[in-house]
């Protein structure tokens, strides 16, 4: 089995077990999910679609958001930690989408504050049904646990998967592999004799080492 049929057999034994839909971020606006997104760094999910809750009713587009006080913003967003910093990316974000709509191309979105690569997959891949590779701490543990990259900057991780597996996977590899870094390939106690994967990973013959 060479690479590229090794990781295509990695996908289709996660694609199997993981459910049609997934999601992690209640589904709101592509303004919204994009504020959603920067707000989810440091973070969980969890907490980030408790304070958007109230971030929303009161801010609900960018032109409200661009013109809200600084200091409420803070108050509310508090909890996701890095508030301040956060809220200053999502009030000058929403000044910049003033008028437009949220852009579907990676390059105009990470002109954006607050907008990485990876805040720009998920939008490509969410809102616009395109091919991407959402590199977070999940996905970057498991693939290099499963020995499809050995990289930790997550552009190269980002690049060596779009060189590995077909466009048309992208976007739901990201999902089904961050899904299961959640569910069974923990950071600290790999669920291993539980894993659908055992047979295609070396990880387990190590000792939970890496």
């Amino acid at each position: 089995m060479n690479e590229k049929e090794r990781i295509l057999a990695i996908y289709k034994i996660l694609d199997e077990e993981s459910p049609q839909k997934i999601v992690f971020l209640d589904k709101r606006t592509s303004f919204q999910f994009l504020i959603s997104v920067i707000l989810s760094a440091q973070t969980t999910d969890n907490m980030v679609n408790i304070v958007t809750k109230d971030l929303f009713e009161k801010y609900p587009n960018a032109e409200k958001l661009a013109e809200a006080d600084f200091d409420d913003v803070c108050k509310i967003i508090k909890r996701t930690g890095f508030f301040r910093n956060k809220a200053s990316n999502i009030i000058n974000c929403s000044k910049s989408l003033i008028g437009r709509d949220v852009p579907s191309d990676i390059d105009e979105l990470i002109k954006l504050s607050g907008v990485g690569r990876k805040t720009a997959n998920c939008v490509i891949g969410d809102i616009y049904h395109k091919d991407a590779v959402i590199v977070d701490t999940h996905f970057k543990r498991v693939v290099n646990r499963l020995d499809i990259v050995s990289e930790k900057d997550p552009t190269k991780i980002e690049m060596l998967i779009r060189s590995k597996l077909e466009d048309k996977y992208l976007y739901r590899f990201s999902m089904i592999i961050n899904l299961h870094g959640r569910n069974i390939c923990h950071a600290r106690k790999p669920e291993c004799n539980n894993c659908c994967l055992l047979k295609l990973c070396s990880f387990a013959d190590v000792g939970n080492q890496r």
